[in-house]
């Protein structure tokens, strides 16, 4: 009997159509759960095939790209912006063309906007104004989220047909701007049960909107009146209790809770909090959180980069942030991208009330997140993909569609170079504002080519877009990612810690009962590689095609470890929807509560 092995059957490749054939060779594609070596073929926008270069034929006529030393990681989705947005007088510098082809040229392939109706605006009409302002213009793929800006019967009927016929899955809700946008608690619970009743996804900008009219009014009073004002009139608790608010209000509805717009340490710590005693809450910080504090900012210069809830003072926070995205205390960045011009913001020198609200970030985004997170050790690369990209596809129902490369997936692409750098500047981006918060910032990790559903959009720094290629991508209800936590089919950090502990006790025993036996046996047990020597670079890191569940510092490009950090786990795969279970949560005085104090 021949032991021969059989051959190797080799997947042939049909081409049937002219448009979008690439070949992908020689590159480490990183998913948020594993990093491997494997080739990519793309045909007509969607991946078709990804593995060996051995189990595909490849005829002649398809561009072929040798990623040698480069990563192919999805297109970064961006949860989070305001394009061609109205501000009472004025509208946003970036439309859907400029903001788009920013975000395309910063390895973003795909937005989700915020539709915002004015106070008694119907639904619907302003959705389709949105649509009729993006389809024509945009160079990638979008999204919207839909605002509730007031709460009436002919609100709630108007929401359920956007959920369930027009592809929007999410509502967003404005505890801030009062006589605005703000809804109060009674308006907060009904929406939050209707979202329930729905199957969506409640979305909150969480600031405490009668704190800052109070504040406001009385910074007003003692004259101070500057840029200064903003950050004074909404400090950092003023942010933290509307999160606290907010996950109790959407908890006691049984509702899931996306909180937007994270800027502070104890906003976040109180997202984690919540997650760990089983609610389903997912926090969104963002690229001007990261990428900047205001106390490397001039005092002439702050008004350029007022926003809400505000870049704060502390120089800290970045860092404090880009843990707790480590850590899975918040699952996502955005960009908040809301861009105007020097002469707009000007508008409010003398009145902080004025300065209209919002910053660039969606260019940006990735490369600021790859120079924070994996280039300061925070985060490996594959945390690095679930928190520019494939956590916001799980929690808005797009994934496996988008947010990872794998066969069917669209291809929407990234061929990155961590090593890379490039220095940020109003004079080269793709903007169309006259200042960049990020100005003079060098950061690692350039994306080096850019497809969006197959086509090169972006190419070595030229840029190739076409208005209208992008196309509205519907937002199906009930995402598994986060119904999950509320049906009770993911266990609890509690569980999770007995479940833990259970199997580390009987791990314990076992390997003792092994080690007695060898002992016996006279045998000898090699001792396992140091781990720190493997993070230092000095051995060989675990095989090609594990599972990235990697201490932080195993992000770090050059190879040298941070010795500052601890060496916490922080690529467990997200499918599990899991929350920190080494982390034990104090019972408040008087003994355990159910609430995440």
């Amino acid at each position: 009997m021949s032991t021969s092995p059989k051959p190797v059957k080799k997947v042939p490749i049909h081409l049937q159509s002219a448009q979008n054939r690439v070949y992908i060779k020689n590159g480490e594609i990183v998913n948020h759960d594993k990093s491997f070596k494997a080739d990519v073929y793309i045909e007509d926008g969607i991946i078709k095939f990804v593995g060996p270069a051995s189990d595909i034929t490849i005829p002649g006529g398809v561009r072929t790209i040798d990623a040698t030393g480069r990563m192919i990681i999805p297109g970064g989705i961006d949860p989070h912006t305001h394009l061609q947005c109205p501000f009472g007088d004025t509208v946003t510098v970036d439309d859907f063309y400029r903001g788009t082809k920013a975000a395309v040229a910063g390895g973003t392939t795909m937005i989700i906007d915020c539709v915002l109706p004015k106070k008694h605006e119907s639904m619907i009409e302003a959705y389709d104004k949105w649509r009729s302002w993006a389809d024509p213009k945009v160079c990638c793929d979008y999204a919207l989220h839909v605002a509730i800006t007031w709460w009436s019967k002919s609100v709630s009927e108007e929401i359920g047909i956007l959920c369930k016929e027009l592809g929007v899955n999410s509502l967003k809700m404005y505890m801030a701007y009062k006589d605005l946008y703000m809804l109060n608690d009674s308006d907060l619970l009904d929406v939050f049960e209707r979202i329930r009743s729905l199957n969506g996804v409640a979305m909150v900008h969480a600031e405490n909107g009668d704190i800052i009219a109070k504040n406001t009014k009385s910074l007003l009073a003692e004259g101070i009146c500057g840029p200064e004002g903003h950050e004074l009139s909404r400090q950092e608790e003023v942010e933290a209790e509307a999160v606290h608010r907010a996950c109790i209000l959407a908890h006691q509805m049984k509702t899931p809770l996306y909180v937007a717009g994270v800027t502070s340490k104890s906003s976040a710590e109180l997202v984690g909090r919540a997650r760990r005693s089983g609610y389903s809450v997912f926090g969104e910080t963002l690229a001007s959180s990261i990428g900047r504090s205001m106390s490397s900012v001039r005092k002439p210069e702050r008004v350029y980069y007022i926003t809400s809830p505000p870049i704060r003072m502390s120089a800290e926070t970045p860092r404090q942030l880009m843990k707790s995205l480590a850590y899975d205390d918040l699952q996502v960045t955005g960009s908040d991208n809301c861009t105007y011009n020097k002469k707009q913001k000007e508008m409010g020198l003398k009145d902080f009330t004025k300065i209209p609200n919002g910053v660039n970030g969606a260019e940006d985004r990735m490369s600021v997140v790859w120079e924070k997170g994996v280039q300061q050790g925070l985060l490996d690369p594959c945390r690095f993909v679930a928190v520019t990209s494939t956590n916001a596809a799980k929690i808005f129902n797009i994934y496996p569609q988008k947010g990872r490369i794998a066969v069917g997936s669209d291809a929407d692409i990234v061929i990155w170079n961590p090593l890379a750098t490039r220095t940020i500047s109003k004079d080269t981006h793709q903007h169309a504002c006259d200042l960049n918060i990020f100005e003079g910032m060098t950061v690692h990790g350039v994306p080096e080519i850019v497809m969006v559903r197959g086509r090169i959009c972006a190419e070595n720094g030229t840029i190739r877009v076409a208005e209208g290629h992008g196309r509205f991508i519907p937002m199906p209800v009930r995402p598994p990612f986060v119904y999950d936590i509320i049906e009770g089919k993911v266990q609890s950090s509690e569980e999770q810690q007995q479940q833990q502990h259970q199997q580390q006790q009987h791990e314990e025993h076992h390997n003792g009962n092994l080690i007695k036996k060898f002992a016996e046996l006279d045998i000898l047990i090699p001792a396992p590689e140091p781990l720190a020597e493997m993070l230092a670079g000095n051995l060989p890191m675990p095989a090609e095609g594990s599972i990235c569940s990697t201490p932080s510092v195993r992000g770090r490009v050059d190879g040298k470890r941070d010795m500052q950090e601890s060496s916490f786990s922080i690529s467990e795969e997200l499918d599990r929807s899991g929350v920190r279970a080494c982390i034990k949560v104090k019972n408040p005085p008087g003994g355990k509560s159910s609430g995440f104090w």
